[in-house]
């Protein structure tokens, strides 16, 4: 029997990412999309890029890849305040990636589009030698002057993360079969779940318009962004270790090695929403749990402390290209 021919560049796009189009994308049709936000409110736009053997494994489903890279973009809108509106994407993959591989990929972003209403605009789908890259660039829209920024933290602050921390991280350990063997089997599904599937605080960020005056995503780490937020606002921030809100998994992982805390306060993967503010916040925002962990305090930098108040050492470089 013949073999089949793969698949051109234009019957790709028909197949697997047309239905995904959103209503301004013109079907995939024309070379560029109409995207306009609502009146009274500006456009966010970020961008992210995901690369095989960096930001994923190799062996990783590509449904999960795909819903991956959607939501660490749309965890960049919520921090921001915004409402996500859709997104355009490149993919440059290698000839392995075929029909079966894209056909997942696809209906993994079907999956959390359903779930996050939005939709694909556009993009670009180019081949590559490998390794498999990915670009996606998210938009969202938040009223006019009422963005959330980095810059806005003032000492006297409370210092405020939603969900819990560490999980990200401590999953990509227990992928790598790096985490005790004393761990059980439920914490290690579930560590890893949350290292492959991001929840991105789509609500939490615009109910947070108002309450927090500075805000971001734990990406590469909560010492690390934390310290982004500092260094933008001029200030420094004091983080209580014990207060850092953990999964019964990330617990769990740390009973058996202590030294696992370095692991959750740097590095990353974790996408809840770090935040400072000045008044009150209530202990959930739009279903998700909120705990404050600190204080932010005149000065520069970060320090993670220890129950008696004394200063703990951390590695809070966090995740870095170069």
């Amino acid at each position: 029997m013949p073999e089949t021919a793969p698949l051109g560049e234009f019957e790709r796009i028909g197949r697997f990412f047309r239905p995904l189009a959103a209503p301004g994308a013109l079907a995939l049709t024309d070379d560029a999309a109409l995207l306009a936000p609502a009146p009274g409110h500006v456009l966010v736009v970020t961008a992210d890029a995901l690369v095989e053997g960096v930001h994923f494994r190799a062996a990783d489903p590509p449904d999960l890849v795909a819903r991956k890279m959607l939501r660490v973009n749309l965890s960049d809108v919520a921090a921001m305040g915004a409402r996500p509106l859709g997104y355009v994407m490149t993919t440059a993959l290698p000839q392995r990636c075929g029909e079966d591989w894209l056909a997942a990929f696809a209906a993994g972003l079907a999956a959390d589009q359903r779930e996050f209403g939005v939709g694909l605009l556009g993009g670009d789908s180019v081949a590559t030698p490998g390794p498999v890259t990915l670009s996606l660039t998210a938009f969202g829209e938040v009223p006019l002057g009422q963005a959330v920024r980095r810059g806005g933290a003032r000492p006297g602050d409370g210092i405020y993360v939603t969900g819990t921390i560490g999980d990200g991280a401590l999953g990509l350990l227990a992928l790598e079969g790096r985490l005790p063997s004393g761990v059980a089997a439920a914490s290690l599904t579930f560590l890893g779940d949350r290292y492959h599937l991001p929840r991105p605080r789509v609500a939490a960020g615009p109910a947070l318009r108002g309450i927090a005056a500075a805000m971001l995503d734990v990406s590469d780490g909560l010492v690390a962004d934390l310290g982004h937020i500092a260094e933008t606002s001029g200030v420094a921030a004091e983080v209580e270790r014990d207060r850092i809100p953990l999964s019964p998994a990330a617990r769990d992982a740390l009973g058996h090695d202590p030294g696992l805390w370095a692991a959750v306060v740097g590095g990353g993967d974790d996408y809840e929403l770090l935040f400072t503010a000045p008044g009150p916040v209530p202990d959930v925002v739009a279903g998700v749990p909120v705990r404050r962990i600190g204080r932010v305090v005149a000065g520069r930098g970060v320090s993670v402390l220890d129950e008696g108040g004394r200063s703990l050492p951390v590695a809070g470089g966090g995740y870095r290209h170069f």
